[in-house]
């Protein structure tokens, strides 16, 4: 048996011993569109992990992690995504920002943070987008200056999943009055019970708030907590996007899987599988997931390698395109009964939450327009797109 397979079964046999009793409910909880569900008991669940060693596995072994590899790494999310674990409430901080300190923090913050997100006791934030700067993100306009031993930031940033919830956020903020674009943006770490930070939740299609505004109005954050250079927060902010199209995405297509099995399963009892126009559909969907999961072990070969490539992109397009149409399957599967609330006020079936939530799949994390000039320009060469 090789490592990795022995690695999986260690893996199987923690959550299947482990996912019981005050835990066992929280199979199947969480997740996009119900980030809302347990977040307490799912915040317990994740220490009781760090507590056995089972979260950062592909961190160093000297940063708190298990040194996993990359083989490794996806078993580990395979087989969580299999068990129908809960979703995870530290993601962020474990899969984008801790990698983004081990490759460019200083020896100080590595020691400061590293150890609090490894036992989830600090959540964390991203503070990219704003209401001018979404995919666009070198047009940023909230700024930072020095004040003597801590920066001062002032902006706003929208669309900060989590925020409500968290306890830091890295920001992007332009540090460099006169800069333009990508230049003279920094990457702070700011706290956000700092006075001058207000967070307010946005209510989504499916009711729940899993963003949020967050307005900084000259909230302080040590000077220390700048990762890389003043004026290099592009290229730290580059590498965290890399980073959050990691191995985790292995274990986001078991989770798809589940929703297409459960799709047919639907389609079978209710008799819309006799329709041919339906079962084409089915017949594509499980096509194009087996397409998404080829491309994305093609993507992890570049992780490896250092740096995820072009595929990053395009497996972006692909899943999020693929997600948004199981959406609208699932509601055409479902028929009329599919317009109709599980209840009052605004209760919603799993497949109305499902259609809902993923029309917004291929808008975050870089919208598919975004994604598509990324190709065109940095990959195939063709012209640039006319900016004014």
């Amino acid at each position: 048996m090789s490592n990795v397979e022995e690695f999986r079964r260690e893996v199987r046999g923690w959550l299947r011993a482990h996912l019981t009793g005050e835990f066992a409910s929280l199979r199947g909880r969480g997740g996009p569109g119900r980030e809302h569900e347990a977040h307490t008991e799912r915040l317990a669940w994740e220490r009781h992990m760090a507590a056995h060693g089972w979260t950062c596995v592909g961190w160093p072994k000297e940063y708190g992690g298990r040194g996993a590899t990359l083989e490794e790494q996806v078993a580990f999310h395979e087989e969580y995504a299999l068990a129908d674990a809960p979703a995870r409430v530290g993601h962020i901080g474990e899969q984008l920002l801790g990698p983004t300190l081990i490759a460019f923090g200083t020896p100080a913050q590595r020691a400061r943070f590293l150890p609090r997100i490894v036992a989830v006791d600090e959540l964390w934030s991203q503070g990219y987008s704003e209401p001018d700067a979404g995919s666009d993100l070198a047009n940023v306009r909230t700024r930072a200056e020095r004040d003597g031993d801590a920066w001062v930031v002032t902006g706003q940033k929208v669309w900060t999943s989590g925020a409500h919830e968290a306890d830091w956020c890295f920001v992007v903020a332009r540090t460099e009055p006169s800069s333009v674009r990508h230049h003279g943006l920094s990457y702070l770490l700011v706290p956000l019970d700092a006075p001058g930070v207000e967070i307010r939740p946005i209510v989504q299609l499916t009711g729940t708030s899993e963003f949020n505004e967050v307005f900084f109005d000259g909230a302080r954050t040590d000077a220390g907590h700048i990762v890389g250079a003043p004026g290099d927060g592009w290229k730290v902010a580059m590498a965290t996007l890399g980073f959050e199209r990691g191995v985790s995405t292995l274990g986001q297509q078991v989770g798809f899987r589940r929703e297409l099995e459960a799709v047919i399963e639907l389609a079978r009892r209710n008799g819309a599988a006799a329709d041919p126009l339906v079962r084409d559909r089915i017949a594509r969907a499980w096509t194009g997931l087996e397409t998404i999961r080829f491309n994305a072990l093609r993507m992890l070969g570049g992780v490896a390698a250092g740096a995820p490539g072009p595929e990053a992109s395009i497996n972006k397009i692909f899943w999020a395109t693929w997600h948004r149409e199981l959406g609208e399957l699932a509601m055409d599967v479902c028929g009329a009964d599919g317009m109709l609330a599980a209840g009052e006020p605004y209760d919603l079936t799993d497949w109305q939450r499902l259609y809902l939530f993923s029309r917004a799949d291929t808008l975050y994390a870089g919208s598919n327009e975004i994604q598509r000039n990324i190709i065109a320009e940095r990959v195939l060469g063709l012209p640039k797109e006319a900016r004014p």
